[in-house]
Order: C-alpha cells, then sequence, then structure tokens
C-alpha cells in the first residue's frame, strides 16, 4: 500500500482558501496526481485543503472523502513566547530543544504545556481515525506495526495540512512530532509518500520513500513557495520573520 500526504497549497489564510500562486501550485500538481492509480482521496474540510484537491478530483472524475480529523492540528497551547495560546508546534527552538521529552515519541506530550492542551487527546484522535482508514484498507494496527490481514497495492491520498501531518508520521513511523515540526519543512503542495514492506508474511511496517517531494512544480518551472520557512538569516527582510 502506499499512502501519499499531500499539503494544500500556496495559503490565503484570511479567506481560508488559495492565493493566485497556490492555484497554479494546485494544477500543477493536478498534473501530476491525474497520471496515477489513486484508489481513494481523503480531504481536510478545511477550505485551503479543499480547493487544492478540487483541480486533482475535476481532472480525474472523482470525489474526496471529507475527514474532519484531517483538519490542521488543534490543541492550543500556551508557549513560553506568547501570553495567548497558539498551534501546538512551531515553537521557538530555545524554548522546546531544552525539555529532552519532546525528542521522546512515547513522552512529548507529558510536559504541563501540553498536557494543558489535551494535546494527547488530539494526537489520539487523529491516529485512531487513520488506522480506521487503514483498516478498511486491509492494514490493522498491532503495537508499532500493521497486521497485513489484506495486503494491497493500494494507493491513498490525503490532502491535509502540515501540522497535521507530522502527527499522522509521528504515528507512522514512531517519531515524535515535535521533531518533525521543528526539523522538516513540507513546502505548500508537496507530495510525502510512504509505502508498506512486508519482509515477514503478515506483518508490515510504512517506510518514507519522500518528503514534501515538490518536483510537479519544478516541471511546471515554479520554485516552491517560502511560506513554510522562516528568514535563513535575520538581516535577510525579504524572507519571512516572526
Amino acid at each position: 500500500m502506499k499512502l501519499m500526504i499531500v499539503r494544500h497549497a500556496d495559503p490565503d489564510y484570511s479567506i481560508d482558501s488559495l492565493t493566485p500562486v497556490g492555484w497554479e501550485e494546485a494544477r500543477l500538481l493536478a498534473e501530476r496526481m491525474a497520471k496515477l492509480d489513486i484508489t481513494d482521496f481523503y480531504v481536510s474540510p478545511l477550505g485551503r485543503a479543499r480547493d487544492t484537491v478540487s483541480l486533482t478530483l475535476e481532472k480525474m472524475g472523482r470525489k474526496a472523502e471529507v475527514c474532519p480529523w484531517l483538519r490542521e492540528f488543534e490543541a492550543p497551547i500556551y508557549k513560553p513566547d506568547s501570553p495567548k495560546p497558539g498551534c501546538t508546534w512551531d515553537w521557538l527552538p530555545q524554548d522546546w530543544t531544552v525539555e529532552p521529552r519532546y525528542y521522546d515519541p512515547d513522552r512529548w506530550t507529558e510536559p504541563e504545556v501540553m498536557q494543558a492542551g489535551d494535546v494527547a487527546g488530539q494526537a489520539d484522535w487523529v491516529a485512531s481515525h487513520l488506522d480506521a482508514v487503514l483498516a478498511v484498507h486491509g492494514y490493522e494496527r498491532n503495537g508499532n506495526l500493521y497486521r497485513a490481514v489484506r495486503p494491497n497495492t493500494d494507493t491513498l491520498a490525503f490532502f491535509c495540512h502540515f501540522g497535521v501531518e507530522c502527527v499522522m508520521l509521528g504515528h507512522l513511523l514512531h517519531v515524535s512530532p515535535m521533531v518533525l515540526w521543528h526539523g522538516m519543512c513540507a513546502a505548500p503542495s508537496s507530495v510525502t509518500i510512504l509505502n508498506t514492506e512486508e519482509r515477514r508474511k503478515g506483518i508490515a511496517s510504512f517506510r518514507m520513500s519522500a518528503f514534501g517531494d515538490t518536483s510537479h512544480l519544478y516541471a511546471g518551472g515554479r520554485e516552491p513557495s517560502f511560506a513554510a520557512r522562516f528568514c535563513e538569516t535575520w538581516e535577510n527582510m525579504d524572507q519571512r520573520h516572526d
């Protein structure tokens, strides 16, 4: 089985849709996706994700299942750098890296700030629904692995958001989402791919073969949007600052 996790294209958050650049990214993404044999599509209920998948669905004459659990990961917390609650990801490096538990896939939700925001509950909600989809397609969770009840080569496409994508990857690969949120960057419209490996009969695991791939943009003569990143040097005022 192949999983394709697609981040929405360049967003206009003010209207929960896409920028003109984002619509062009979605068009180029549709050119790529339409060439594939995709078994099922799943999409976040948020506008920017639904708009991104819309061009692919139109081109292929397909429909997608709208899944509330694929919305952007929502568990507001009080981070050290802000007096108001905010998203669970996007911490300043000097704040989160001093806590060893954030690097631990089994303990990253233990710190008090995470407990107060019900981060563990929200992460479990995402993971359980992801596992439910995989079970429908023949792979049932068993510890940190999956039982290949009905092994297959289906391709499932999930159109969603970077925050929830990292929660999904953390569950599938047994990695702390904090490390993924802050150490990896999926540009708008990028594609992450995982494949099952069944090295012993009936025992499957997922292995990532691509993360944040934007080859469809380069094929169309476009550079990936900078929207997902922060300035490489503080003095560069042309790049995004906090």
